[in-house]
């Protein structure tokens, strides 16, 4: 006998209402449809049908990762604290690192990730180039301590993560195994049934300089993003900013009486300008305590990451600090600024021969000030957040807006964790040489509630065939012995046609068993019924695209095997391998 799941035996308690802290589609319909509770904030408990796609998730890791020659370790989720000091990161990496003190007084992290950990690891045991490269992943809980977890699985403190680290003993090396992660991340979006964009990206806390997202497109996404059709993409807190700022038109600096004006919007109003004719100002000090002011076009926004590229440490000064200085909050300009105050100003101004700026006195502003005559640039950068109708820096096109769901990351780590953890190895000459590395995640849990967000419809999820927690739904429909029997048959049919199946048995109304399928979203329902059967018809319907059609009873064994056949020969998770229905 094929084996298939009964509804009446699943651990599924469906839900009608909406959770109150639900925000976002995903977060609603993994909890209504019984794939997850909420434990406590950003922690969550996965039920059987959440583990049941939790596993299709990582069984398609692990295809990809063996396939690309990657070997699956499992490293320990408690670190002692001193790997993490001896890599620099035990206070660089913040408070959402959850530290804990055992009883022994030593110090430990719940480990957010694992570059500490893998680098001691092979510090003894990879010892000679011949020995590389190396590729070693896992697939495990993470822990990060988020000041505000929300979004449901998009940001929480407990999460599943597959982390891969690779060691190198050349870049060349290390470069075709950053490719070779990347076609591979590919492949597994495709699979999940994704639509996906490579983006350039920043790499924040992981460190290295190299580094590319991969997005889940969806307007609940939290990262926003800019493509070009060119093909470039990025992520806008990494992307290039070629920006339009304009000149304001007059052949002098004339200090101007603008009583309660404090925001660009404001200013530009008042002055009857674009905004872009106008500069914003953001203030901030260094890592040994140099205060800069940083000038962008009054459009845009400053980028705090690329600021902190240009300023080692920069941090934004508070209103307290501002006040100390003499930099009134709203009237900031780069004349006649606290001496030692440095002005960094954006690229996209160096054009640009009179700024509308504030007078550093509060209710008046500059209109005209010249720069190498009014006030001297310290330095220019690029220190703008890049948005859509800005220019694309490979082809000068506008410029698309996105917004996306990071679901993974490569990254070219170099020589930063084998350098400071004393990681060598023996080249060819017998010199000791630091490891070059690259690391690459994929989140997991995270992955999952992309799919949900991008595939459902007012009445639940549509599950990928991929990732579905089970391919088929029997329903039966009816009170009669003969309709659970002839439910039953078909469901064992479509067991043995290799399809993974849960028969809907439950002595529920019809009503419930066809509402429960469309939340839960099982890829094909087949309804056995009273009248169907007298007139030797089955009923379906296909989740994807809400197709429904009756078939020949007779005809469900020839109508599984051509399914049969699609599914073997799949490409990713979207396919419809039930158009034979």
């Amino acid at each position: 006998m094929a084996n298939y799941m009964l509804m009446s035996k699943l651990y599924a308690p469906t839900l009608k209402e909406t959770p109150n802290d639900a925000d976002i589609e995903s977060h609603k319909l993994l909890t209504r449809g019984a794939f997850l509770r909420k434990t406590s904030s950003g922690i969550y408990t996965f039920l059987p049908l959440g583990q049941m796609v939790l596993h299709r998730i990582e069984k398609i890791i692990r295809e990809v990762m063996n396939a690309s020659g990657a070997q699956e370790i499992l490293m320990p989720a408690l670190q002692p604290a001193e790997v993490w000091k001896e890599s620099g990161r035990w206070d660089d990496y913040g408070p959402e690192l959850m530290r804990l003190v055992d009883r022994h007084d030593h110090m430990y992290c719940l480990g957010p990730t694992h570059e500490e950990i893998v680098t001691a690891l092979i510090k003894n045991e990879l010892n000679s180039y011949k020995q590389l490269p190396c590729n070693l992943y896992q697939i495990q809980t993470k822990f990060r301590d988020e000041i505000r977890p929300r979004f449901g699985l998009l940001r929480g403190r407990e999460f599943i993560m597959k982390d891969a680290y690779s060691f190198h003993s050349s870049q060349e090396s290390l470069q075709e195994t950053y490719d070779e992660m990347s076609k591979a991340y590919a492949i597994f979006c495709n699979r999940c049934g994704l639509n996906w964009r490579a983006v350039e990206a920043d790499s924040g806390q992981i460190g290295g300089k190299v580094t590319t997202e991969f997005m889940a497109l969806a307007n609940s996404g939290e990262a926003e993003l800019v493509h070009c059709d060119c093909g470039y993409a990025a992520n806008v807190e990494a992307a290039d900013c070629i920006s339009e700022a304009k000149s304001y038109d007059v052949d002098h600096m004339e200090k101007v009486y603008t009583p309660g004006v404090h925001t660009i919007a404001e200013l530009a109003e008042f002055l009857h300008i674009e905004e872009n004719q106008t500069c914003k100002a953001l203030s901030g000090k260094s890592e040994n305590g140099d205060v800069f002011v940083l000038f962008v076009p009054g459009d845009h926004e400053v980028n705090e990451i690329k600021a902190a590229h240009v300023v080692p440490g920069f941090e934004i000064l508070t209103d307290e600090e501002m006040e100390e200085l003499g930099l009134p909050k709203g009237s900031m300009g780069p004349v006649n600024l606290p001496e030692g105050v440095k002005v960094i100003a954006d690229n996209s101004l160096k054009s640009i021969d009179r700024w509308v700026v504030g007078a550093n006195e509060d209710n008046y502003h500059f209109v005209g000030a010249k720069q190498g005559v009014d006030f001297e640039v310290y330095d220019w950068a690029d220190l703008c957040v890049t948005k859509p109708g800005d220019k694309c820096p490979n082809c000068g096109k506008t410029l698309i807006g996105d917004r996306g769901i990071e679901v993974s990351q490569v990254f070219q780590l170099g020589t930063k964790y084998s350098e400071a953890m004393k990681a060598f190895y023996l080249d060819e000459d017998g010199k000791q040489q630091p490891f070059i590395m690259g690391c690459y995640g994929i989140g997991v849990t995270r992955t999952l509630a992309a799919i949900v967000e991008q595939h459902y419809d007012e009445n639940g999820i549509k599950w990928p065939i991929s990732v579905a927690p089970a391919h088929i739904c029997v329903l039966a429909i009816g009170k009669e012995d003969y309709v659970l029997e002839a439910a039953s048959k078909i469901a064992e049919d479509c067991a043995w046609a290799g399809f993974d199946v849960v028969l809907d048995d439950r002595a529920e109304r019809p009503g419930v068993k066809f509402a429960d399928a469309d939340l839960i979203g099982w890829p094909l329902q087949i309804i056995v019924g009273k009248k169907g059967l007298e007139k030797g018809e089955i009923e379906f319907k296909v989740r994807a695209n809400n197709r429904r059609g009756t078939i020949p009873a007779g005809s469900i064994s020839e109508k599984l095997a051509e399914a049969n056949i699609a599914f073997r020969n799949i490409k990713n998770g979207a396919d419809d391998i039930f158009s034979s229905f």
